[in-house]
């Protein structure tokens, strides 16, 4: 379990492909921290950690075809920035909301704007990834975020200046593909209401 508070970027230094899985090798921080089988959110996908080296300060994930096919991780690249959470300890705050590190789908950022100060970010998605609603949660690339506007295909949020600097944000642009998990209570109320649609006569 995340909460969606990114506590740092790592870099992808090396990308070896082994069948239809692919390994990331990353240099950070955070890394001395880290433990093998160790499940750590990477740009919002939960991914165990299978190898480290203290010395060089690198570690290693697996993702397999079904991540690279559903996230954007297909699409990552050497030197890319990620931004890493490790799972809530049992003392821990809930400082964002529940976020299991299970992506729901990609989106798309359509348009950033300067709003005085913090910016607004646009996103649409398949309608059939997940729903939105104002002032609910969203998690973006493993961070935690509030929506402002909720579409059927889209969302907005706003960023605030800290936020956006010590995240992958500050490097996003329009066109880019992101990582979306919709609220988990959200997902149970659209699942409840979509086999109650289904088991019940119209109208009741």
């Amino acid at each position: 379990m995340f909460t969606g508070i990114v506590e740092a970027q790592h870099k992808i230094i090396k990308i070896t492909k082994e069948g239809s899985n692919t390994h990331f090798c990353f240099s950070g921080d955070m890394t001395p921290e880290l433990k093998i089988d160790q499940s750590i959110s990477h740009n919002g996908i939960c991914l165990t950690v299978t190898n480290i080296d203290l010395e060089s300060s690198r570690y290693e994930v697996t993702a397999i075809k079904e991540t690279l096919d559903k996230t954007n991780a297909g699409a990552w690249q050497l030197n890319d920035e990620i931004n890493i959470e490790r799972c809530l300890p049992a003392s821990g705050r809930f400082d964002g909301h529940m976020v299991q590190g299970h992506v729901d789908g990609v989106g798309l950022i359509d348009e950033i704007h300067d709003s005085n100060g913090s910016r607004m970010v646009f996103i649409s998605h398949p309608a059939t990834a997940g729903m939105t609603v104002p002032k609910g949660s969203i998690t973006i690339n493993g961070i935690s975020l509030t929506v402002v506007d909720s579409f059927t295909d889209a969302f907005s949020v706003a960023i605030i200046p800290y936020t956006w600097d010590h995240t992958t944000f500050k490097n996003a642009k329009q066109g880019d593909m992101v990582n979306l998990e919709f609220d988990i209570v959200g997902k149970y109320v659209q699942k409840i209401m979509m086999t109650k649609n289904e088991i019940l006569p119209p109208g009741i």
